[in-house]
């Protein structure tokens, strides 16, 4: 017995031959090929016309709606019942010199067929273009070519057919207008060949309708453009708006921090030396969140002012030095191997450090605060619990006194991380953040 399958088959293609390792395997034969081939072309058609065919349309101006009224569907409504009227007079009219050879009904039928495109023209334009296609086809086969008369179609079939075929390079995708245009000429070489050479007039429309579209196209897309440079132009008022405000308020509040500390110790005949190391303190920390600020105000004013490298976990060791010299016991601690992040993980570490450590500060100082950084393969943990302290503030014990926790949620969040900042079971509090680091876990896979 031949041996079968993994799955108690044998194998039954040439892709599952070769993956079960057959020295010998035997190529499919052509009817193979052949359904493949077959298969691949419904499977494309089958999505083309799942994709759709029709684009939406484009909202009438002003000009061609009467209210809710859309004139253009009015005005194929009218060309579609005087087309139904003459035809049906050009019929009865010829009919009647060929010696009747179609009663009234066949011929209202004919002149029906041939006109009802009109009505779906404007809201399904390849529907329209199908019917309209298949009733010229099926009225010239049923009278015959020439029969009644010297033209090969009905002149209101032909009206309408060149209509639709407008509407669909209007509206519809740049494959299906080249399939009507080969339909067009093939069909009628295979009706009449001598109308071939004159199925080439049916370029009129299509292009009249390529043109219609492009504009249109061109239209739409400087509007939108419009509409994007004026949505840029409000945002970049409001930047400079809430740049002016930070200018006027908040830069001009801290430059009176730096100057009056500056001052304060020239006021005492003999200061301590530690009262004016704290104030020298408090005017570095002065002029250190100015320029910051005047940094941050260059980039709100504009999106092309230079600015100065930002800040990242290379420069911890400052931040730590700083918090101490406010008063607060900081210890500090990393486990794992210290590596470069992207620019953005870096920025958003330092911010929620430095923020946690801002909390501490303005919520329970002289409490000891210990930060832990932990690097991970796939993130990097920071770790920020400062101890108990008796004169700590509600907004410290995790209530919504301020927005610097919600501000280090967004950061982690924007980085696709999370943020956990919480009360201790010994009267503390706790601020965990897990930043992801992606780019280093698949130089580590590699």
């Amino acid at each position: 017995m031949a041996p079968q399958g993994h799955e108690g088959r044998a194998p039954r293609t040439y892709a599952e031959v070769m993956s079960r390792g057959d020295p010998h395997p035997r190529r499919p034969a052509d009817a193979d090929g052949a359904a493949t081939v077959m298969s691949r072309l419904s499977a494309l058609v089958t999505e083309a016309i799942a994709d759709g065919i029709t684009g939406p349309p484009t909202p009438r101006p002003h000009q061609l709606r009467w209210g809710r009224l859309d004139l253009v569907a009015v005005a194929d409504a009218l060309v579609g019942v005087i087309c139904l009227g003459t035809t049906v007079s050009w019929l009865n009219t010829v009919n009647g010199q060929h010696d009747g050879r179609f009663n009234a009904g066949m011929l209202a039928l004919f002149a029906f067929a041939v006109s009802v495109p009109m009505l779906l023209r404007n809201r399904f334009p390849a529907q329209a273009w199908l019917v309209s296609a298949g009733a010229l086809a099926w009225t010239s086969l049923a009278i015959g070519p020439r029969t009644m008369s010297s033209s090969v179609y009905l002149p209101g079939g032909v009206l309408v057919y060149m209509l639709c075929l407008y509407a669909i390079a209007v509206r519809c995708r740049a494959w299906f207008v080249l399939t009507a245009a080969a339909v067009t000429v093939l069909g009628a070489v295979v009706i009449d060949p001598r109308t071939g050479v004159g199925a080439i007039l049916a370029a009129i429309p299509l292009l009249s309708g390529v043109i219609v579209r492009s504009r249109r196209g061109s239209q739409a897309a400087l509007a939108q453009q419009a509409r994007r440079h004026e949505g840029e132009r409000a945002l970049l008022e409001e930047r400079q708006r809430i740049a002016r405000e930070l200018h006027d308020v908040v830069a001009h509040h801290m430059s009176v921090i730096a100057i009056q500390a500056e001052a304060a110790p020239r006021k005492m005949a003999d200061p301590p030396p530690e009262l004016v190391e704290s104030f020298t303190e408090i005017r570095a920390s002065a002029l250190t969140g100015l320029s910051e600020l005047r940094r941050l105000l260059g980039v709100l004013r504009s999106s092309d002012a230079d600015r100065a490298p930002q800040p990242g976990l290379g420069e911890l060791a400052g931040l730590l030095e700083s918090a101490r010299s406010g008063g607060v016991k900081v210890t500090a601690s990393v486990s794992g191997t210290p590596r470069d992040l992207a620019p953005g993980a870096d920025l958003s570490a330092y911010r929620i450090v430095q923020e946690a450590l801002s909390n501490a500060m303005r919520h329970a100082p002289g409490s000891a605060v210990r930060v832990e950084l932990a690097y991970f393969p796939s993130s990097l943990v920071i770790k920020v619990r400062n101890g108990h302290q008796p004169g700590a503030t509600p907004a410290q014990d995790g209530g919504a006194g301020g927005h610097g926790i919600i501000g280090m949620r967004e950061r982690a969040g924007m980085l696709g991380g999370q943020l956990d900042a919480s009360p201790t079971d010994d009267g503390g509090f706790l601020v965990t953040a897990v930043l992801p680091d992606p780019e280093h876990e698949l130089e580590a896979q590699s």
